[in-house]
């Protein structure tokens, strides 16, 4: 065991790397602390190592207590080992910013998709001084570990989509690459859920990656220098270009999405695609802040899908990462009567909260706090927490009306990790529809979530996530997420293009469907 604690440590103390980092400077560095509990408004705020050593005492003490996947892919020794390389990172003074980057290390090392210092959760100051840094001038998928644009913002006309990005202020991309792998988040080794957390495609306005570049690879310069090869494969060359301000992204990302402001306004579109297929594009399932009856939405999607006679339809899951449990209510209108849940115990770490961690804990909903009655069966440090109305493992989902009858196609990849991949496991399971892309986010052992507490720690004033339902299946399932049953991997010349290649593939299999159904009924039935 001893051998892990300096491995954990130089990977921890490596990832900081020398951009980030500040040369070892003990007493000038203690001279420039800020008082610890100080509102911190510029990333190189320094903050005091006993500070962030008695926030890492905090954190230990909360995972520890409550955090129900802390152990699913680490053994308790291995935990310990990155805990105390934390706490070695902050022997000495630290920069905010150093001090965000070695928590958001720490928590990659849980291997949980819920387990980060949330970029939503954090206070203003924390977020206005780390989150709107100038972002590169360009969206861009990950095709393997090349960076292909998928819409430039650049006043070079030679850098438009399909063009792929070798190096970025000269940094090779590989590079940039491998040191934010480090902290991605995702459930165990689900890598191809890393990568999707580290592409931008202007959906929010904090990405993982427009907040680490600039946390790796500080850069006060108004340019930035990419080095770059053509859609078709053409020479190098090598340009700088403006960088993106962090208003200019976000007007971009509230122009293309019609501007969400109104909190009644609607999420998800559904249109006609013709040949009697129906299309639902759903980029999100985080319905907390808005007031739109998206249910009463769905009834009439499905409602327009029953009158129009269609045949086929296209749920659209790409880029959404999950919220609330609007999988359920749509399977409601697949079926004709019920069908389970994806079949897995519930454990928590606790029935109630230990005291002197309240004051440390902010959640929506107090009864988070004391599970109460619902905690039962404690054995080997877990509670088995029973399901809201039921005691039944997997639960049920009820029809409703309207009901579909026909084909159902769902888009999915990397990204559909929580209540998403949830959804993908019971259309699966149940054999309601055929998954189309890549393979999905989240993880076939089980993932973290359900209920949040959000961990404030007081002397940083940093944020971190603390999941409190573990999922457990029973078996030994692989440590990866859902492989779709109709795998299709965009190529540069689609995203050169604009061509929709998953939405391409759906028409294609649908058609030939229909063929062999009318081929079926034209020649008297199966045979």
């Amino acid at each position: 065991m001893g051998g892990r604690v300096p491995a954990a440590w130089m990977a921890l103390f490596m990832a900081l790397g020398p951009d980030v980092r500040l040369a070892a400077q003990p007493a000038a560095r203690a001279q420039a602390a800020a008082p610890a509990i100080a509102p911190a408004t510029r990333p190189d705020r320094m903050l005091r190592a006993a500070d962030l050593q008695a926030d890492v005492a905090i954190l230990k003490r909360t995972y520890e207590a409550l955090h129900p996947g802390l152990y699913r892919y680490n053994a308790p020794d291995e935990m310990d080992a990155a805990f105390r390389a934390l706490a070695r990172a902050f022997e000495q003074d630290r920069t905010l910013a150093e001090a965000y980057v070695a928590f958001s290390v720490f928590a990659a090392t849980v291997k949980c998709g819920h387990t980060y210092p949330n970029f939503f959760n954090q206070s203003k100051a924390v977020a206005a001084a780390l989150f709107e840094a100038p972002r590169v001038p360009f969206y861009f998928r990950w095709v393997g570990d090349r960076m292909i644009v998928a819409r430039s913002f650049a006043a070079e006309p030679r850098i438009r989509a399909g063009t792929e990005v070798l190096a970025i202020n000269g940094v090779a991309v590989r590079t940039i690459l491998a040191r934010l792998m480090t902290v991605a988040r995702a459930d165990g080794h689900n890598d191809a859920k890393r990568m999707a957390d580290l592409q931008v495609d202007g959906t929010s306005r904090f990405e993982a990656f427009d907040i680490y570049w600039p946390l790796f690879f500080p850069s006060a310069a108004p340019l930035v220098t990419l080095r770059v090869r053509g859609p078709d494969g053409s020479r190098e060359f090598t340009v700088s270009v403006a960088r993106v301000p962090y208003a200019d992204r976000v007007a971009s990302i509230e122009a293309d999405s019609g501007t969400r402001a109104a909190k009644n306004a609607p999420i998800w579109e559904y249109r006609d695609l013709g040949n009697r297929m129906g299309y639902l594009r759903m980029p999100s399932w985080v319905l907390y802040n808005t007031t739109w009856n998206w249910k009463a939405s769905l009834d009439e999607t499905f409602h327009t899908l029953a009158v129009s006679g269609a045949t086929d339809l296209v749920i659209d899951l790409r880029g959404n990462e999950g919220g609330s449990d609007v999988g359920d209510v749509i399977i409601s209108h697949l079926i004709s009567a019920p069908v389970p849940r994806q079949a897995v115990t519930r454990l928590v770490r606790y029935r109630k909260v230990p005291d002197d961690l309240l004051p440390y804990l902010d959640t929506w909903d107090p009864s988070f706090k004391n599970w109460g009655a619902a905690a039962i069966d404690a054995a080997d440090g877990f509670y088995r927490l029973r399901r809201d109305a039921d005691d039944d493992v997997g639960g049920g989902i009820a029809p409703a009306e309207p009901r579909f009858t026909g084909r159902l196609w769902v888009l999915v990849g990397a990204t559909n990790s929580s209540a998403t991949f949830e959804f993908a496991q019971t259309v699966r399971q149940n054999r309601l529809g055929t998954l189309v892309g890549q393979p999905t986010g989240g993880n076939q052992r089980g993932i973290n979530g359900g209920a949040f507490f959000f961990l404030r720690l007081p002397r940083s004033g940093i944020e971190l996530d603390v999941p409190l339902i573990g999922q457990f299946p029973a078996g030994n399932p692989p440590d990866a997420g859902l492989q779709p049953d109709v795998l299709v991997v965009p190529t540069v010349r689609d995203i050169a293009l604009g061509r929709d290649a998953e939405l391409e593939a759906v028409r294609a299999h649908a058609s030939r469907e229909r063929g062999r159904r009318s081929m079926i009924e034209v020649g008297g039935g199966e045979r």
